[in-house]
């Protein structure tokens, strides 16, 4: 067995230190973007929806975060796109959400 010498162990030591801190700071930028896609997207939907309807797509989040991010995507496009009515009212958002809860596939299990 050859045993590692002093300066061979302080040079692993500081390659691993290195990379840890150059993953921590790519995880950083990552979280920093992340927050400023959001706050962007939170701004979008603000001139989008009316305050009912912010608070319903809040409420809704809670139970189903991924179908009601989906959704603010969806209203951000479309309302990019022209093809609703901005500022979205709380009844407008519901039909919406009706619509899309219909076009969802129904998974039935069969017993044999």
């Amino acid at each position: 067995m050859s045993e590692i010498s002093d300066r061979e162990l302080e040079e692993i030591r500081r390659r691993k230190l290195l990379e840890l801190q150059r993953n921590a700071a790519e995880e950083e930028s990552k979280v920093d973007v992340q927050k400023k896609l959001e706050l962007q997207k939170q701004a979008l939907l603000r001139s989008i929806l009316t305050s009912e309807a912010r608070q319903r797509l809040t409420n809704l989040k809670m139970i189903k975060p991924d179908f009601i991010s989906q959704l603010e995507l969806q209203l951000i496009q479309l309302a990019q796109q022209g093809r609703v009515a901005v500022p979205l009212t709380d009844e407008q958002l519901k039909k919406i959400l009706v619509q899309m809860q219909s076009r969802k596939r129904e998974i039935r299990i069969r017993r044999r």
